[in-house]
């Protein structure tokens, strides 16, 4: 017991490794209350599009000395406006068009990258580099986590009935149009905080194994949101101290963690329902 406690608390002496679960875990908890609404939205390809396409606007908002998250945010919502248009005014299937616009956007972030002088590391920008954060890039990520979270437990009512029932918010008087730009603006923004800890390629998956875990556990939405964030806490914490004790890559062990627990979740959910008396719905 006393090995384990020490495994737990003796990275917590440095203050990067402080630092990094206290980003890491902020991250993670927005990521896994908006993994439920994506979920319940059939929205798994659009965060995998928003967060391939923030890669040009981090560079050009290098290239112009802006902060990244603005150019992040904007080429974030450039990509869902230019997804949503070309889907209105095109015959191609919605799923299609989110392909060619995050897989365009995507390259011409990577050929922005290889003409500039920089001294930013590739590989953190595709795959995070949260034991790296400073204190500023920190309180940047708890202020974007901490809004975003609260907006979405604010007005998670709509948002469900929407995410559930578009129709059906329509007709209760409720505007579908500002909340489906409204979760598209904080699907950006969220895309923006994890991108210090998962960084581009895996901000995805902490988008959608939360919720598809929870989702196998909990029958109610508000339980669902829950376990997600359960889910996404132990992931977050346990696989930022295994990256320190293994010098591995934090983001893929945190999205590895995941990926274990929503193994986990089905054998659960397959055994329950074999034990159960025949006639009876899972």
């Amino acid at each position: 017991m006393d090995y384990l406690l020490a495994y737990v608390t003796e990275p917590l002496g440095f203050p990067f490794m402080q630092r990094a679960i206290i980003a890491a875990v902020a991250t993670g908890v927005v990521c896994a209350i908006l993994s439920c609404f994506l979920v319940l939205k059939g929205w798994s390809l659009m965060g995998d599009a928003i967060s391939h396409a923030v890669l040009p606007g981090i560079i050009l908002a290098y290239i112009a000395g802006l902060p990244i998250i603005i150019g992040a945010f904007g080429s974030g919502i450039f990509c869902a406006l230019a997804t949503g248009y070309i889907k209105d005014h095109c015959r191609v299937k919605e799923d299609t068009v989110m392909g060619i616009v995050f897989s365009g956007m995507f390259a011409l972030g990577l050929v922005l990258f290889s003409r500039i002088d920089t001294d930013q590391h590739l590989s953190h920008i595709l795959f995070g580099n949260v034991l790296g954060i400073t204190p500023a890039e920190l309180r940047q990520v708890l202020l974007i986590a901490g809004a975003v979270s609260l907006i979405i437990l604010l007005k998670r009512r709509d948002l469900m009935l929407y995410c559930f029932d578009p129709a059906q918010a329509r007709v209760l008087g409720l505007s579908v149009k500002t909340l489906h730009y409204g979760l598209l603006c904080l699907l950006a923004l969220t895309i923006v905080a994890a991108l210090q800890a998962v960084g581009v390629i895996l901000v995805i998956a902490m988008l959608i194994s939360p919720g598809i875990t929870a989702s196998l556990l909990a029958r109610r939405f508000d339980r669902m949101l829950l376990v997600a964030a359960l889910v996404s806490v132990f992931s977050c914490v346990s696989g930022t101290l295994i990256s320190f004790y293994i010098d591995g890559a934090t983001g893929p062990c945190i999205v590895i963690i995941q990926a274990m627990l929503f193994v986990v979740a089905q054998i659960y959910r397959i055994a329950r329902r074999k034990t159960r008396p025949s006639g009876v719905i899972a």
